[in-house]
């Protein structure tokens, strides 16, 4: 018998924090949450205070018995999970789970998994912090509440399978506006001037006026000025600087740094950061802290001494912005910083050795740098050229972590009154750029800098709206821009134009138009939910009741009311007014109303109403093309399909067209696909190409056609096969496929079992199904009924059916934060 039974929730962490402790300690892992709020309906009384009901998760049922029957021959149990509001809220969930009496729980929390850390810990328990459950639970409960009623109304409105949330849905906003700003953005150009010097031996000193022109000709004529000029250098003037390292890692400032350095996902680098956690290599990975213990401290001094020398030696405190009190005590940080590698999987020590060098560099002196501004005179102006530099004087810092832009820049040697030769001076046009599309780093430090959200919950909100399809992650082809470079020749100014390239994009978030319609019907209907500073305070709510300061229930009560009347007020819109139909203009044949609406399946056009005596005619949208910017001549064009091509040799019509699996072109009754290619735009030489590809394989496809007969032999994917279009049969083993006779192949297609439909039963099938489920609920009913009914309270009862939102009404809940 164990006299100590310790819960962690991961296994990986069980088995480090099991070789710290002796023989009367077991340590088993939870797995992570036990309980939770089930996942269809929403589980909360909101006449009753907002009590939820919880229940454990259908896969930690066997974890919880096995626990159960630890803690039956455990003397004392500690509940060892994680040091923040979550894991505050786990080991509350375990307590209830297991039965255990809470007073005689030890709660015990570590930032880092290693033997001073867990046997610190163990001398050191306390209670579960019901503040910290309560922020917790608080979260979790508005969540719900604004996840599952306004994805009901989504529902209802817009289109099935939508979800929204508190944080999801502002992070898509953000995502959103960024494009709109992006489509409104009109770029201006100027011409900024620069000169290189020759000063010989292969030294060349660049230098640029500091001012621009906004007229190419006015660049012109300034450089004709130039024509014969004499330039000197007027002055030199240096000036000490320094450079200051950043803090150690928080959990949003790592995300961003792996992805500019590493080229890591958040989802990634939270996964890698975990896995280091847990063997014990780095701290808690989910802090908003740039704090660090005394101990860290001084092993930081005493490594960066031992190896730079002392002069690289400089203990900072860094003040931590946010007094969030789920936050951990340290920064992210390596547990032993003496060690700067590790072995293992490559990508956890790339980002643990970024870690070690954020983590040292913090602790460092400063870089200490001359800036050198030189100022060159012109006999013909009085205008004045300029060249920067700078000259790294001591490294500091810098000896470990270079951050993006520290780059050294130095002048050569000048004196004051130094004659220069140019060697071109030059006018090039410069365009001004759009706000930049969001990173999923520059949205998680958009998020942090607003305050939204908190470390747990950066990368799920990201996985969330791209699994989700309101944001995409893509790499984008940019576009060619001509650019206008005038050059100082004799005996004038010449034009050498150059094209660039523009607008290319990679890795970055593009939201759909789904994104749009959703994000346009939450502004207007609720906007105080996707508000940004809503979003912000409710986070600031969340932590006066995690300190004390603050009861939940009453927090909540305060949000629902509004919340709830807004739901209400959103049962009397149409489906045309919460989509955002746009009405496009006429239609010159039909006279009918061109429109774009958005569907299950994307943004369409629509010509005329379901109200004409005609149908309705469809045309999906094609890739590039957005229901906000569409024009009515862009969506008429959508209607030329199917589009005639031409013939083949054999004097087959080809035509090009879109059906249900995508883009096609159609020859003699058989259709190629085109995917990559544009229906509107294909060439009959190129739907030559890919037919004759096409035919090609199908020759290599068959085995045995037979004249007259639908019935062939083919080489399918795993092997040959007998099929009429309706049936597959396997060939026999013992059999050549190619001597089959038409006869035995349709005895063969006889005995092949039906084939089954997509997602669909037959009505014999159904039938079956629905008559056991029939026998089952006839046979459980009363039984259960009863039972319900002796357990419903009277008062409950009554709660239950004066409750807005009943939850039996939503047949699957995907709403979250």
């Amino acid at each position: 018998m164990s006299k100590n039974l310790v819960i962690v929730e991961s296994p990986a962490k069980a088995k480090t924090i099991e070789k710290f402790l002796g023989g009367d300690f077991v340590v088993r892992s939870s797995y992570g949450h036990v309980r939770d709020l089930p996942r269809k309906g929403l589980s909360i009384d909101v006449d009753n205070g907002f009590e939820p009901t919880y229940e454990i998760s259908a896969d930690k049922q066997s974890t919880i018995q096995e626990l159960r029957r630890e803690v039956k021959t455990a003397v004392t149990v500690w509940l060892a999970t994680d040091e923040d509001r979550e894991g505050e809220a786990i080991a509350w969930h375990l307590a209830e789970a297991l039965g255990l009496d809470v007073d005689e729980t030890r709660r015990i929390v570590f930032h880092e998994i290693t033997k001073p850390a867990i046997l610190d810990a163990i001398a050191r328990p306390r209670n579960i912090d019901r503040d910290l459950v309560d922020a917790q639970q608080a979260r979790r409960i508005l969540d719900r509440l604004v996840g599952y009623e306004l994805s009901f109304v989504l529902w209802k409105k817009i289109s099935k399978d939508l979800s929204a949330g508190r944080v999801q849905s502002v992070a898509v906003r953000l995502v959103v506006e960024r494009e709109r700003e992006i489509d409104t953005f009109s770029a201006s150009s100027t011409f900024k001037v620069s000169a290189d010097f020759d000063l010989g031996e292969g030294v060349t000193l660049s230098a640029k006026l500091g001012r621009d022109f906004p007229t190419e000709a006015e660049a012109r004529a300034f450089l004709g000025q130039l024509q014969g000029a004499e330039f000197r250098v007027e002055g030199l003037e240096v000036k000490p600087a320094t450079r200051s390292p950043r803090p150690p890692f928080t959990t949003s400032t790592l995300q961003q740094e792996a992805s500019q350095k590493l080229g890591f996902s958040v989802r990634q680098t939270m996964v890698i950061a975990q896995r280091l956690y847990e063997s014990g290599r780095i701290t808690y990975m989910r802090t908003d802290s740039v704090n660090l213990s005394d101990l860290a401290l001084g092993q930081a001094r005493e490594v960066i001494s031992g190896r730079f020398g002392q002069p690289y030696a400089h203990t900072r405190r860094f003040k931590t912005r946010s007094a969030s009190a789920q936050e951990a005590h340290e920064a992210i940080r390596p547990t032993d910083l003496a060690v700067d590698n590790i072995g293992g999987d490559r990508n956890e020590q790339r980002l643990y050795q970024l870690i070690w060098r954020r983590t040292l560099a913090s602790q460092m002196a400063d870089a200490r740098i001359e800036r050198t501004t030189a100022s060159i005179a012109i006999s013909t102006v009085e205008d004045r050229l300029v060249a920067k530099g700078e000259v790294l004087t001591f490294e500091g810092f810098l000896k470990v972590y270079q951050d993006n832009g520290d780059e050294e820049k130095m002048l050569p040697p000048l004196t004051v009154g130094q004659a220069l030769s140019p060697a071109e001076i030059r006018a090039r046009e410069s365009f001004t750029r759009p706000p930049a599309r969001y990173t999923e780093a520059t949205l998680v430090r958009k998020l942090e800098e607003m305050g939204i959200g908190r470390p747990s919950t950066y990368a799920p909100t990201i996985s969330t709206i791209q699994d989700r399809g309101y944001v995409s992650k893509e790499d984008r082809e940019g576009e060619e821009r001509q650019v206008r470079i005038l050059v100082l020749r004799e005996p004038g100014v010449v034009n050498e134009d150059k094209t660039e390239v523009t607008g290319a994009e990679k890795g970055k978030l593009f939201p759909s138009d789904m994104a749009g319609v959703v994000t346009d019907f939450l502004v207007k209907h609720f906007s105080e939910v996707i508000d940004y500073n809503f979003t912000a305070n409710v986070e600031a709510e969340f932590d006066e009741i995690a300190a004390g300061k603050k009861r939940w229930r009453d927090m909540l009560a305060e949000f629902y009311g509004p919340f709830h009347a807004d739901i209400e007020r959103a049962e009397d819109l149409t489906r045309e007014e919460a989509s955002q139909t746009r009405q496009l203009g006429t239609d010159p044949e039909s006279g009918k109303p061109v429109s774009v609406r958005i569907g299950r399946f994307g943004p369409y056009v629509q010509i005329g109403t379901r109200e004409d005596e005609d149908k309705p005619r469809f045309a999906g949208l094609r890739p590039g093309q957005r229901m906000d910017t569409i024009t009515l001549e862009e969506a008429m064009q959508l209607f030329q399909l199917p589009r005639f091509l031409g013939e083949t040799p054999e004097g087959e019509e080809v035509t090009a067209n879109i059906g249900r699996f995508g883009p096609y072109v159609k020859f003699d009754n058989k259709y190629v696909s085109i995917r990559g290619d544009d229906p509107h735009s294909i060439t009959l030489e190129r739907a030559l190409e890919l037919i004759q590809a096409k035919k090609e394989a199908d020759a290599n496809r068959e085995i045995k056609v037979f004249e007259g007969s639908s019935v062939q032999v083919l080489n399918g994917r795993y092997g040959p096969y007998i099929t009429d279009g309706k049936k597959n049969a396997r060939v026999p083993k013992d059999r050549e496929p190619a001597s089959l006779t038409l006869e035995e192949c349709q005895q063969l297609l006889a005995e092949a079992p039906e084939r089954r439909g997509r997602g669909r039963m037959k009505k014999g099938a159904a039938a079956g199904t629905a008559k056991k489920k029939a026998a089952v609920k006839k046979k459980s009913a009363p039984k259960k009924k009863a039972a319900v009914k002796k357990k419903a309270a009277p008062k409950k009862k009554a709660a239950v059916k004066k409750s807005a939102v009943k939850n039996k009404s939503v047949p699957k809940q995907k709403a979250s934060g």
